[in-house]
């Protein structure tokens, strides 16, 4: 069994199934699995804890987040990890250009973090719009998020994104020859499911309007931290500063983590 896993890219179709000539990848169902389980949670939590925030002011919400994730994700991963970052300032319209040299190619290269500085900004703005709390709304997303998350990366998994660092653990994989980790598979338990748990069990315990949503920022940044560990880094990049474990995500998430505990620290002492 371990044999044929180790072996799972090699045999493994992305492609689902047909829609006569249209192929419909398995990346793109875990995307659309992804989005359809935060909607989900989203209404469920609402509805469990008797959220002040109805059911259609979250339906209106969740295209402003999904828009702000994006455009987020996509500026985000030029900023952070393009190195032709001067190109997209000169030719702005190549950032969601999916054609190269008249081919079809889509769009690829997206920043997790950017998606999430994204979020920040819509949410402010559709709070501003209805009036409505930016952190209570904050909150319901950061519940609803990460279950979703668990099937994002494991689209990147499928898809041989994120690729992980050569090893010789017995769940291996082989990329290229290479034995490495499954790190998109870590990402997905550490970044989506244990961040679910621990928010989903402690979020009746809050003490402010915001503590889950930052206690998500920093949980997601202390496990991504765990994870790029096991992640090859940008091939790009490679490592930061000379050294041989600074990335640009551990980078980033050093950046969040510390955005994260003074903004916590702030709204304790205003209690």
């Amino acid at each position: 069994m371990l044999e044929n896993w180790k072996n799972v890219y090699s045999y493994f179709d992305p492609v689902a199934f047909h829609l006569g000539s249209i192929a419909v990848h398995w990346y793109g169902i875990m995307y659309a699995t992804a989005l359809l389980i935060a909607i989900y949670m989203g209404h469920y939590i609402i509805k469990k804890d008797n959220s002040s925030i109805s059911s259609d002011v979250l339906d209106s919400y969740i295209w402003w987040a999904e828009i702000g994730v994006i455009l987020g994700a996509r500026i985000g991963y030029i900023v952070f990890y393009d190195t032709n970052a001067m190109h997209y300032l000169t030719q702005p319209w190549e950032i969601f250009n999916p054609f190269q040299n008249g081919e079809f190619v889509g769009i690829s290269g997206m920043s997790y973090h950017g998606a999430l500085i994204g979020f920040i900004l819509a949410t402010t703005l559709f709070c501003k719009k209805h009036k409505l709390s930016f952190w209570i709304l904050a909150d319901i997303a950061s519940l609803a998020v990460p279950l979703g998350y668990v099937f994002g990366r494991i689209a990147n998994f499928l898809n041989q994104e994120l690729i992980g660092r050569a090893t010789d653990v017995p769940w291996g994989i082989l990329v290229d020859g290479v034995l490495r980790h499954p790190s998109a598979l870590y990402e997905a338990f550490l970044e989506g499911f244990v961040i679910f748990v621990i928010l989903f069990l402690y979020r009746t315990r809050r003490k402010f309007d915001g503590e889950i949503a930052l206690l998500y920022v920093m949980l997601y940044s202390f496990m991504r931290i765990v994870a790029e560990n096991y992640r090859q880094p940008d091939i790009q990049l490679g490592f930061l500063l000379g050294t041989s474990w600074l990335t640009m995500g551990i980078l980033i998430s050093l950046g969040f983590i510390s955005l994260g505990c003074v903004f916590y620290i702030y709204k304790l002492k205003k209690l």
